[in-house]
């Protein structure tokens, strides 16, 4: 590997692990942005999953007691997400990868800037079990068919009266459930090769401080300041997704 190759592979790590660690999502859409441009598809979205999951576990420690207050609220999100998974997966033989991509960036793009301009945010404080559930199986089918399982959890929390704690500890555990299991299909199907793990051990402590650079920073956040952070985050991925899928 050159000087270059390195610095890209570093770069994307931090980026990844940071933003992690600030909002418990986002890592692949910024890791995918640097080591796009050094290896194949493939090894980048292999390497992107294990990294989501190990970095994840920090996020998850620190909110690990609003996981233990709310069980079931996760498994309402979990539980169907995994059902999901492989029937995204199926669903790839007949749908078209791209354009649900640009779907979904399209909507990630308009509910994003809908909601960063306005003054005040919708809480939905009533209970919704039955849509809490049909928002993780969607997110499991849009995880098995395009890796992006967190936006649709991601855009329903951000629209309920959760404190970031209880947020986080809704998307961050669903999201290493759905990429966990996304992790072992790759391990199964043999993409975890030498050569992977060597760039995955030069890349995961990297992405594990940067990971605590924005737990640090998710600290001084209020509430509203997270809802608001993670509105933004879709907006913004939004616009980098719709960009890599029209170039």
């Amino acid at each position: 590997m050159t000087a270059d190759y390195l610095f890209i592979l570093a770069a994307g790590a931090a980026a990844s692990g940071f933003i992690n660690g600030l909002a418990g999502f986002g890592t692949a859409l910024l890791a995918l942005g640097f080591w796009l441009h050094i290896m194949p598809p493939v090894t980048a979205v292999s390497m992107v999953v294990v990294l989501s999951v190990v970095t994840g576990i920090q996020g998850v420690w620190v909110v690990r007691h609003a996981v233990y207050k709310h069980p079931k609220r996760l498994l309402r999100f979990g539980l169907p997400g995994v059902l999901g998974v492989p029937l995204g997966v199926a669903a790839l033989a007949v749908i078209d990868a791209q354009f649900l991509k640009l779907t979904i960036g399209v909507m990630m793009v308009a509910y994003g800037g809908f909601f960063t301009f306005r003054k005040s945010l919708p809480r939905l404080r009533q209970p919704t079990p039955l849509r809490d559930s049909l928002i993780g199986f969607s997110g499991g089918l849009l995880g098995g068919a395009s890796s992006l399982s967190g936006v649709l959890p991601t855009m329903w929390s951000a629209m309920r009266p959760w404190s970031k704690s209880e947020t986080r500890a809704v998307l961050q555990p669903y999201n290493m459930v759905i990429l966990g299991l996304a992790a072992l299909m790759f391990l199964l199907q043999g993409h975890y090769t030498w050569d992977v793990v060597q760039q995955l051990l030069l890349a995961l402590p990297v992405s594990l401080l940067f990971a605590q650079l924005g737990l640090a920073l998710f600290k001084r956040l209020s509430d509203e300041q997270f809802r608001r952070l993670l509105i933004m985050l879709l907006f913004t991925s939004g616009v980098i997704l719709l960009g890599k899928a029209l170039i």
